[in-house]
């Protein structure tokens, strides 16, 4: 039994890396080099329709060209489409989960919030989703930049998709199974996760698994106010200069740069963002909790 740090970064291939995706690979690789910890690189690539070809190895070498490098091997989650049908059959056996033929339509019309109309039915598995039957709902948290969030309770109890109806292993399935096997024991990320965090510790008490740390991290706005993203067409990482890139963000996340910093080696400054890390000076902004189903009356 080990007590040793595991913390990881984990981008989907969607499209390249971003500034918005360099703080959260910043922060998790501080947080986890400061704590003498392993620091892991996963490829979420179980959505094909939503990869952009070449993407993966784009992210691959941004990182290491930002002086990112991670321990051990990376993983595809497309390479564990195994480990995710035998913890699927498992619940299934269990009767953990169940098929469900609603269609989103139908989800609307009811608030938007399914009502676990197919959970006694025994529906056959075609063309359906699979469901997990969330018997005892996570209505609360404590992350550890946050302190405790509260969620929704119709969202937190909600019977959520762990298998698409397209045959595709939902992230709230995928991520959890692919933490509990690598290990991870703090999950580093952006706030703009954190509304799913009920339902991925809700499967690990459904697995009989402990679940990991959760820290969330402010995000990165463009001028509109809203989150640097893919999908909101955030310019990639410039490979030109990368320098100043790293030293901005390491001034997002609230940490104190050297005053020669501009001469020093990208090996260097993370070297010295590793020694004078502190996950206290990380702020807290608005935007953490108050785009998402949770409240923190200390925020």
């Amino acid at each position: 039994m080990t007590n040793r740090y595991v913390g990881r970064f984990a981008p989907s291939p969607s499209g390249d890396l971003h500034f918005g995706s360099l703080i959260a690979a910043l922060g998790s690789f501080l947080q986890a080099r400061s704590n003498h910890g392993d620091w892991l690189v996963r490829i979420e690539d179980i959505d094909p329709p939503r990869e952009v070809i070449g993407a993966a190895s784009r992210i691959l070498a941004t990182l290491e060209h930002y002086g990112l490098h991670w321990d051990g091997e990376v993983l595809y989650q497309s390479q564990r489409s195994d480990a995710y049908r035998q913890v699927l059959h498992q619940l299934y056996q269990q009767k953990r989960c169940y098929y469900c033929h609603c269609t989103r339509a139908r989800i609307q019309q009811s608030g938007g919030i399914y009502d676990g109309h197919c959970r006694n039915l025994s529906l056959p598995s075609q063309d359906a989703s699979l469901r997990l039957h969330v018997t005892q709902p996570v209505y609360q948290f404590h992350d550890k930049h946050l302190g405790t969030l509260v969620a929704e309770p119709a969202f937190a109890s909600e019977d959520f998709i762990i298998h698409r109806k397209d045959g595709l292993f939902a992230y709230n399935l995928a991520v959890v199974v692919d933490d509990h096997f690598q290990g991870v024991t703090e999950i580093v990320r952006g706030a703009d996760l954190i509304q799913p965090t009920v339902r991925q510790i809700a499967l690990y008490h459904q697995l009989g698994w402990k679940e990991p740390d959760y820290f969330h991290l402010p995000l990165a706005l463009n001028n509109q106010g809203h989150k640097l993203s893919k999908q909101n067409h955030a310019p990639p990482l410039s490979l030109d200069h990368p320098l100043p890139i790293l030293a901005e963000a390491m001034q997002f996340l609230g940490q104190s740069l050297p005053d020669d910093w501009q001469d020093a080696s990208i090996e260097a400054l993370l070297a010295w963002g590793v020694n004078h890390w502190n996950h206290n000076r990380v702020p807290v902004t608005p935007e953490l909790t108050t785009h998402f189903p949770f409240s923190n009356d200390s925020v």
